[in-house]
This record gives C-alpha cells, structure tokens and sequence, in this order.
C-alpha cells in the first residue's frame, strides 16, 4: 500500500469516526426539547443531555485530526475543498460553536423563557451541521462544477438540487436517529423508552428519504460515481443498516440498534472514497481532483506518518478510556453534569 492510499484511509477513518461519534452528539442537541428526563425537577433535566455529557466536546477530536491531516497530508484537496464549501463549512463552525455554548450555558438560565431560548440553540446548534453534513456529502457524491483554473465553485443551484437536498435531509434524520439510540443505550428505562420510539420513527424517514436520493440517482439526477460497483454494494449495505436499526429499535435491542446507526452514519464516507477513487473530488464536466495531485510530497508523508503511528493509538485509546471509565446508565451509575 502506498503512503498516499494509507494516508487517504486515515483521512477518511478520522472522518468517519467523528461522523459515528460526533455524530451522535448532534443527534442528541436535535432532541433535547423532546426528551425530558422523567421525575426531573428544577430547571428540568435532560435525558440526552446527561446521556452525552462524559463524551461532549471529546468526540470533536476527530474532526480536529480530520482537519490536520487533510491540511498536512492533502493541501491542494483542502485549498479547493474549502474555498468551494466555504458556506456550508462556516454553517458548520457556526452551528458547533452554537450548540456547544448553549449546552454549557443552558444551566446558568434562571427563567422557563430564558431555557427554552438556550433549548432552541441546542436545537439548532445540532440540526444546522447535520444538515450540512448531509449537503457536503451530497455534493461530492454528484460532483461540482469544474471552473476552467482548476478550482470548484459550488453555487445555489448545486446546493438546493433534489438530490443534495434529499441527501441533507437524510443524514440530519439519521444523526437524530443515532442520536436517539445512543440515549436509549445510556439512559434510565424511562427516558430510553421515549428515545427509542422516536429513534424508530427517525430511523423509518431516513430510510424514506434516502430511498428518494437513490430514485432520483437512477434516473440520472443523482450521483455521479467513478466506481458503480463498489458504490452500489456499499448504498445496499447503507439501506440494511438503516433498516437494521429500524428493526432493533422496535424490539428494544439497544446495543444492536446503536451498532446499526453508527454503521449508517459511518458509510458515507467509504461510499465517496470507493466510489470514485482514484478521484477525490469529481466534477460534473467529466473532471475531478485525483489523489496524486492532491496529496502532499513523499517526504512530507514521510514525516507526517511517523506522528501518525503516535497519535492515531492515543485518540483510539482516549475514547476506549472515556467509554469504558463511563458506561452503564445515567442516572444509575452516574450524576447529572447539565
């Protein structure tokens, strides 16, 4: 294998890690108003809140290494990424930043008003980058308009295409779903009750709306993928784990239904990656960004790969630590931290 290929693996491993892990946390800030922790009193405790509160702002580990190596490993990926996704990466930044304050902030509220302000930033602090998660991943799945210096501009009528559109709809009600099932998975029975009707409802419109993205795929205004085979096997086993987590869900199986989101909310990225390797950015004119003019040179990946072995362990062993020092169910095992 070599280093360009291991280095985009790793990219797309730190992706996906904060897709799952991440992922869930948004998840959780796009149900806060709806999961109230049964028998609270005061300013009303969340179920969710309490569920996520070990792991909340750890998970965004991977997105800051997802970041570092694409800035190390893959700076001409990353100058036209960014330049191109500038709007949707700044909604992104604003609705974290968002969502974390309100999260920490929501305690200090003294009025029923004033929570239900904070309530509706945690609300959308998780729903804003969801969405546009979903709406990054739908654009690179169909490819971008290719200006003639090389770079990609992404206007209006790429972002609000039925296909990117259905694709942000999508992911924001599978994160919600996987969000869902996490808190089914950490909560008190009460509280994991409620999670889990409203993660099979979630879990039963992703599938509705990823079936759409897939229609409209088949009639050519879709994705565009290099790779038919290898996107095709990996769209089946999206559509298995969505419905997978449908099923368990319904049946209670708590561990199995949030084994089933985080693979869902996991696949995207092998999907991109696969699909149209060797390219990493496709373009709808026939033309794309490959791997080898956009990852750095030997000696750098040389360099960069000897940090790598270090610090790749030490975020693995971080979040075994963090899940083993806090597992079992708030409200039995641990206090409340919001």
């Amino acid at each position: 294998m070599s280093l360009e290929v291991l280095w985009l693996a790793l990219l797309g491993l730190l992706l996906g890690g904060y897709f799952v892990l991440g992922g869930y946390d948004l998840g959780v800030q796009m149900l806060h108003p709806f999961l109230r922790s049964p028998g609270a009193k005061g300013p009303g405790r969340n179920a969710g809140l309490d569920a996520m509160a070990p792991f909340f702002l750890g998970n965004e580990v991977w997105l800051v290494a997802f970041t570092g190596v694409l800035f190390g490993a893959f700076p001409h990926l990353e100058g036209t990424l960014l330049s191109g996704l500038y709007p949707l990466i700044v909604a992104v930044l604003l609705g974290l930043v968002t969502g974390n304050a309100a999260v920490q902030l929501r305690g200090r509220a003294r009025t029923a008003r004033g929570r239900a302000r904070w309530d509706a930033l945690i609300f959308a602090g998780g729903a804003l980058p969801a969405v546009c998660w979903g709406l990054v991943v739908g654009l690179l799945l169909r490819g971008v308009p290719r200006r003639a210096d090389g770079s990609f501009h992404i206007g209006l009528g790429e972002v609000f295409s039925p296909f990117v559109l259905a694709c942000g709809v999508t992911t924001a009600l599978l994160l919600a779903a996987h969000g869902a099932a996490f808190v089914a998975l950490r909560s008190a029975p009460e509280a994991a009750a409620a999670a889990r009707r409203s993660g099979e409802g979630l879990a039963r419109w992703a599938g509705a709306f990823a079936g759409l993205a897939l229609l409209l795929t088949l009639f050519g205004a879709g994705a565009s993928m290099t790779n038919p085979v290898p996107s095709a096997v990996i769209a089946c086993l999206y559509a298995a784990a969505i419905g997978a987590a449908r099923w368990a869900l319904v049946r209670g199986h708590r561990v199995r239904a949030f084994a089933a989101t985080s693979a869902a909310a996991l696949l995207p990225v092998p999907l991109i990656g696969a699909g149209h390797y060797p390219y990493l950015l496709i373009s709808s004119a026939g033309k794309g960004l490959t791997i080898s003019h956009a990852t750095t040179d030997a000696a750098t990946l040389k360099l960069l790969t000897a940090f790598g072995v270090v610090l790749i362990p030490v975020i693995l062993a971080y979040q075994v630590w963090s899940w083993r020092t806090f597992r079992g169910r708030t409200g039995v095992r641990h206090p409340s931290y919001f």
